[in-house]
């Protein structure tokens, strides 16, 4: 028989289980001095996924700038590697938010994600590219969702490409947000205005 204690020892492993074993951590991110977010080493498969994603914000206009494109497409994947350690990540997603929303977490709800990717793609003062707020199913409290939406520049929200690391835990998913299979975007807010940058030293460029 189960005395009381044991009950308790056990409910208390479990919810020691349930905290920890869903965890997501990324080994390979570390911060410089000035706070950005790198790769400790590239591999041939994120080298690859960076490639890609610049290859198509390059592809929302012939005056996109090649620089500006490679930027923000490697701090799009590495730079929610590092919030994703910050704010102890856990999979899946809905699981997440239930730890947030009892303040279990510090942050990682779909809104912190498209808040804290505006303010860093704001911060690079793009010329080339305008940065949106785009929401999903507004007003459903189950099902609402947040984004960063990048166009270029004078283009049309319709015409941009959805950067959300919510959807896949700290792992960047991208594409043209009209080609969503899952969410139907609307404009929330944007174009916005750039910010000033956290420091003047800049990311390690192991992407060339």
């Amino acid at each position: 028989m189960l005395t009381p204690k044991r009950i308790i020892t056990i409910g208390l492993a479990s919810l020691s289980m349930l905290l920890s074993g869903c965890a997501v951590h990324f080994d390979n991110v570390v911060v410089t001095p000035s706070g950005r977010a790198q790769l400790a080493e590239m591999d041939p498969k994120m080298d690859r996924n960076i490639r890609e994603l610049a290859g198509a914000l390059l592809s929302l206009g012939p005056y996109i700038s090649r620089d500006e494109a490679m930027d923000l497409a490697y701090d799009s994947y590495v730079y929610p590697m590092k919030l994703a350690n910050e704010w102890g990540l856990t999979w899946p997603p809905m699981y997440h938010n239930t730890l947030r929303n009892a303040k279990l977490r510090p942050k990682g709800l779909c809104v912190d994600w498209a808040d804290a990717m505006i303010t860093m793609a704001r911060r690079k003062n793009m010329k080339t590219m305008d940065i949106y707020w785009g929401v999903s199913n507004r007003g459903d409290p189950w099902r609402e969702h947040s984004t960063l939406i990048v166009t270029a520049k004078g283009q049309p929200f319709d015409t941009g490409i959805i950067l959300d690391p919510w959807r896949n835990s700290g792992k960047l998913y991208w594409l043209r947000h009209i080609e969503d299979p899952a969410y139907k975007w609307k404009y929330h807010a944007g174009p916005f205005s750039p910010l000033p940058p956290l420091g003047q030293s800049t990311v390690k460029r192991i992407v060339q």
